[in-house]
């Protein structure tokens, strides 16, 4: 009886159609002429609130016609699932043109006369990563100029319906919607569709896709631009093409493209990173063998014959010193003289990468009409969670009317609230680092006794030491509690932000990705931070090490020193990092529409109308670019900040970004509604946050060259120490590791069992010898590698920002031909404004009123000839 039901439904909706004679996936009205550029859905449930809805939902509906937009209902029966109701939103030519001109929207007046450049000779040579020039450039470059509604004719208006893109309809009504009223209620007056969608009045409201992604549109008036953008754009097969970013921004808006063009121009100069990176790495492969730090450690009458102290308290036993030879000859892949030349070069590729992004972004202001753009009304208006919040109002210096306002009293206590949860999450970051640190302390001797008693771990005993083994599962732990406290973070910061009260919605954006990027910064690179600059550096010695809490004893580095640990580090967290964010942002929206449209797939195409298909779409929220630009930023500073300890690091950014590219597009044009189109003439704030970890990346590779590698005590014993000279670095670990008397251990330390009855052991530090006056007190040589060290640092840092800052002042922020364009285009405007003057002047002089046109006719030529002269 049930399926008997739904086939007659089924019958019932089919004729609907054939009586229409449309298609159900048509992006027009039923009259098949006006374009539908909005839509709102309501669910029409019989609750307590329903009647209130109803209310708000006729008013708001009311006032939108008022306000000139054309409205069609689809009934709830003509739904897949007969509950949903669709609002279809038209806004009819005058409305376009009167908000074009609210808006400030830039339109073409005349086609752009000025020669492209010249042709690169490197186009043949590129041209299998280009796309063709119709997808490129799907339109003509125009010279452009602000709308005006009494100027119609100076524009090259050919069709009334499509002079304006439909990114640009959508924004104008996108402008509409946010600003109607739809009532007052406790004596405010309310408006928004925001508001209207928190209060479950309307349960979503988003433009249109034009056409489903996978094939072309069947009406002959839709562009199928979506279809043209995954096809030659979120195809991962398209990987090694170019952007075409002129299409996504007529499609998207300019904010969705600038971060596009942006992720595309920092994964084009990675490219240059990662060569130079791998370049670096093959030489220490290539290099391997002829190390002789690695050959001593692993040489049976040199490492074999060294005892080391042991790397626990009492449970740990004496060891030899060649038992490390495997992890020492891949310590010399990343610490050798190439990290030097590396950590330099990636001081110097950050600057160019910064300042070549400000030229191409000013080609971009000048390309998207960007260039007077001052950021949009939208932005800077009132929020209005902040107008309903705020009930005090006082007078506005500038507009003179009375807005709401914020008490300074409600203000600080705001803040403080805000500050102090900020402060209670770093410092809980701080403590699950330190728990970590415990955790490696404490697991260590485990690890030791277990690979000494293990028969079955002998064969990869001489890889995978207690060190590393440690290192390695403190570091996927540490890797899991940073995706943890990140999941939490995320919601507690959005929350604080959101009590603050933000005036504009650009104050609530710059305020949550501060917050935002001081804590990821704290979870990602702590551990990095603890590993580079304080592991090994607080141990003491044999007899009087140091404790953690009086309990654990503080870690040792490798006896081939640190930084394969930072790179063990660093390696699982980036990777992790950058898997995991894939699987959520591409797996989890698939799951989630898949589960959303497995009734509706079985029904016929025609019953599944192009608005109920975009509604069971996710939606791309307003923070969407925000995560993307985040995720990027934190990358950015694993490749920048450490990356002297990782020459690799930037292939794996790029590798991760050429996937990302493709990711982001796939998802954007097959998995999320169509995002409302926004103006955005720069990359924002992240703009500065990429300056300061430019800046501060120069002080971290310093130090790790400095103090973690050990580059600098090697040149300190070739250029000093070294007694050989037909060998100048044969020597220098027997050098670089001390001498302890056994008899000297505290019973504390002492190991349980010394079966082999040694008398000395070695541990890594520059001291002098038991039988010396100064007993274990640090030696000559150790003062000169600390020297050594600190004006390494003082020279480099001074060498790297010289070569910074002169690279930005040679490198113009404006192309020279851009500037040119930009001039040519503000005299063609001003010429052809200035003439249209003239003939409106002549015009009225020939109906009369002579002599008041004749003064303004003599001004308007004066104003003519000065231009010309400029």
């Amino acid at each position: 009886q049930q399926s008997g039901r739904k086939y007659n439904l089924f019958l019932k909706r089919r004729l609907r159609i054939d009586k229409r004679h449309q298609s159900k996936d048509s992006i027009f009205f039923r009259d098949g002429v006006r374009r539908i550029d909005f839509v709102l859905s309501y669910v029409d449930d019989l609750n307590k609130e329903w009647e209130k809805k109803l209310e708000r939902r006729k008013e708001f509906e009311s006032n939108l016609q008022k306000a000139g937009l054309e409205l069609e209902t689809e009934d709830k029966k003509e739904s897949e699932d007969g509950k949903i109701f669709f609002v279809k939103i038209h806004a009819p030519w005058e409305v376009l043109i009167t908000y074009a001109e609210v808006l400030n929207i830039k339109v073409p007046i005349r086609e752009n006369d000025i020669p492209p450049m010249v042709e690169n000779p490197l186009d043949c040579v590129l041209f299998p990563l280009r796309l063709p020039e119709k997808v490129m450039h799907p339109e003509p470059d125009y010279f452009t100029a602000p709308f005006s509604k009494d100027k119609q004719e100076l524009y090259l208006i050919n069709d009334e319906s499509t002079f304006f893109s439909p990114s640009m309809r959508n924004r104008i009504v996108n402008y509409i919607l946010t600003r109607c009223p739809y009532g007052t209620e406790e004596g405010k007056k309310k408006f928004g569709i925001k508001r209207l969608l928190n209060n479950g009045t309307y349960t979503a409201a988003y433009p249109l896709h034009d056409c489903q992604y996978w094939k072309k549109a069947s009406d002959p008036n839709c562009d199928s631009e979506r279809y043209t953008l995954y096809m030659e754009w979120a195809r991962f097969l398209r990987f090694y093409k170019e952007q075409p970013l002129v299409l996504i921004r007529k499609y998207y808006g300019e904010k969705i493209g600038i971060y596009f063009a942006w992720l595309g121009f920092y994964t084009e100069m990675l490219f240059l990173a990662a060569v130079v990176g791998l370049i670096c790495f093959l030489y220490g492969l290539f290099t391997m063998d002829e190390n002789m730090s690695s050959k001593e450690i692993c040489d049976p009458a040199i490492g074999g014959e060294i005892i080391m102290c042991p790397l626990c308290d009492r449970d740990c036993e004496y060891w030899r010193l060649n038992t490390t030879c495997e992890s020492s000859q891949y310590s010399h892949l990343f610490d050798n003289v190439a990290t030097l030349f590396f950590a330099i070069f990636m001081g110097i590729w950050v600057t160019l990468f910064l300042e070549f992004w400000k030229r191409r972004q000013a080609r971009l202001k000048y390309e998207w009409d960007l260039v007077d753009f001052e950021e949009e009304q939208q932005q800077l208006q009132l929020r209005p969670e902040y107008e309903a919040k705020c009930t005090q109002k006082k007078k506005n210096p500038v507009t003179q009317e009375m807005e709401p306002y914020l008490p300074l009293t409600s203000q600080a206590v705001r803040f403080c609230i805000s500050g102090a949860t900020v402060l209670f999450w770093v410092s809980l970051i701080i403590a699950s680092m330190i728990a970590v640190i415990v955790y490696r302390l404490a697991v260590y001797a485990a690890f030791a006794s277990l690979m000494e008693n293990t028969q079955t771990l002998q064969p990869i005993s001489g890889v995978l030491t207690p060190q590393l083994a440690t290192s390695v599962t403190a570091s996927c732990l540490n890797f899991v509690i940073i995706m943890i406290l990140n999941f939490f973070y995320e919601r507690i910061a959005i929350w604080i932000t959101d009590m603050e009260i933000p005036r504009t919605h650009m104050e609530y954006e710059n305020r949550l990705t501060m917050k935002m990027f001081l804590f990821q910064f704290v979870n990602y690179y702590s551990s990095c931070f603890y590993v580079a600059f304080f592991k090994g550096k607080f141990v003491g010695y044999p007899g009087a090490y140091t404790y953690m809490f009086n309990r654990w004893r503080n870690e040792e580095c490798d006896p081939a020193g640190c930084l394969i640990e930072l790179t063990t580090q660093l390696t699982i967290v980036m990777a992790g990092k950058q898997i995991w964010g894939n699987i959520q942002e591409a797996i989890v929206p698939w799951i989630c529409n898949w589960w959303g449209r497995r009734k509706a797939r079985n029904n016929p195409e025609n019953l599944y109308s192009r608005w109920e298909q975009d509604h069971d779409l996710q939606t791309f929220g307003a923070l969407g670019l925000f995560y993307e630009y985040l995720e990027m930023v934190i990358q950015f500073g694993f490749i920048t900040l450490f990356v002297a300890s990782f020459p690799l690091a930037p292939l794996l950014a790029l590798m991760n970004n050429i996937l990302e590219i493709r990711v982001d597009s796939w998802k954007l044009t097959t998995q999320y509604r169509r995002p409302v189109a926004a103006k955005a003439h720069s990359i924002g704030v992240w703009q500065e946050i990429l300056n300061g970890m430019a800046i501060l990346s120069v002080v971290t590779n310093a130090f790790i060259v400095a103090f973690t590698s050990d580059m600098i005590p090697r040149l300190v014993y070739y250029y000093a120490y070294s007694e050989n000279e037909d060998s100048p670095m044969s020597g220098y670990i027997n050098n670089s590791l001390s001498v302890f008397l056994i008899s000297d251990f505290p019973v504390r330390n002492e190991p349980k069992e010394n079966p082999e009855n040694f008398v000395i052991c070695r541990y890594r530090d520059y001291r002098y010898p038991p039988d010396h006056e100064k007993k274990y007190l640090h030696t000559m040589q150790f003062w000169h590698i600390l020297a050594a060290k600190l004006a390494f640092i003082i020279i480099m840092e001074h060498v790297v920002f010289i070569v910074k800052f002169f690279v930005a002042w040679m490198i113009p922020d404006v192309p020279a031909d851009v500037k040119a364009k930009i001039k040519r285009e503000k005299y063609l405007t001003q010429k052809i404004l200035h003439e249209y003057e003239l003939e409106k002047l002549k015009e009225r002089l020939c109906q009369g009123d002579k002599r008041a046109t004749e003064k303004e006719f003599i001004a308007t030529e004066g104003r003519m000839e000065l231009s010309r002269a400029m």
